[in-house]
């Protein structure tokens, strides 16, 4: 387990946990719960950054860039021109070429509009960028992604900030038996067990922001989502027993008084 490290492209991170920067009441405790949670990697919405206003504070004066991986996202962004903009204008800005493509298709679900995300990674791929990618949970979509050349496939577990946890188990076993890249579920986890089942299915990762940033005590909740990650790691590792149909005694019938 020391060694049991999340690999994407060319990034080793300890932890299989990635933690989102959004939501919080200040960068204060946006540090405190990132610290908490252990995570090595936090996304970044590139549109949300303060790049004009020097006297407001900013995300690197509470989290070092040298000591944390920042993963740029497109968190707002609805088609592929504002997309391929704001990550090309993120590797103007801090050079990053590891970065998180999300387009959505509508402000109401936040469902992935995957028409416009299977155009964008192409391009990405094609300009040298490590693609990885939000997307839908359809098994097919998902092998089409990492044919394109996406780093990682980030399917959803339900709706961006529902909290509804993981909704279809089967295509998510589908998609990581399929994936010969990193499987992170990234959207709608809601409390430390969610995070925990993602893991005994598979997945590689999990990405948590809403859960964390909106509990009642964030940075004890960014505790529990390491702790859940890592005993479902763990489960997965071991090996859960086969499911029957029947009961099955847990001692042996032989000897009996």
């Amino acid at each position: 387990m020391k060694k049991d490290y999340l690999r994407v492209d060319k990034h080793v991170l300890k932890s299989r946990l990635i933690v989102g920067t959004g939501k919080y009441k200040s960068f204060k405790q946006t540090a405190e719960a990132v610290t908490a949670s252990g995570a090595d990697m936090v996304t970044v919405a590139v549109r949300r950054v303060n790049i004009l206003d020097k006297k407001k504070p900013v995300l690197m004066d509470y989290l070092n860039p040298k000591k944390i991986i920042y993963l740029p996202n497109t968190a707002g962004c609805f088609n592929s021109r504002d997309a391929l903009r704001t990550l090309r204008l993120a590797r103007e800005m801090g050079g990053w070429k590891l970065v998180k493509l999300e387009v959505l298709g509508d402000k109401k679900t936040l469902y992935p509009n995957m028409v416009e995300t299977l155009k964008s990674t192409e391009v990405l791929v094609k300009e040298g960028f490590k693609v990885m990618v939000y997307c839908s949970d359809d098994p097919i979509i998902a092998k089409k992604l990492e044919d394109l050349g996406a780093s990682a496939i980030m399917p959803l577990a339900s709706p961006i900030g529902s909290g509804r946890g993981i909704k279809n188990k089967l295509n998510l076993s589908i998609i990581v038996s399929n994936a010969k890249v990193p499987v992170i579920v990234d959207a709608g986890i809601g409390t430390a067990s969610d995070a925990t089942v993602a893991m005994e299915i598979g997945c590689d990762g999990v990405l948590v922001n809403t859960a964390i940033a909106k509990a009642k005590n964030p940075i004890m909740m960014a505790s529990s989502m390491r702790d859940a990650v890592k005993a479902g790691r763990k489960s997965y590792l071991a090996g859960r027993i086969a499911f029957q149909d029947y009961g099955s005694a847990s001692t042996s019938n032989k000897g009996l008084i």
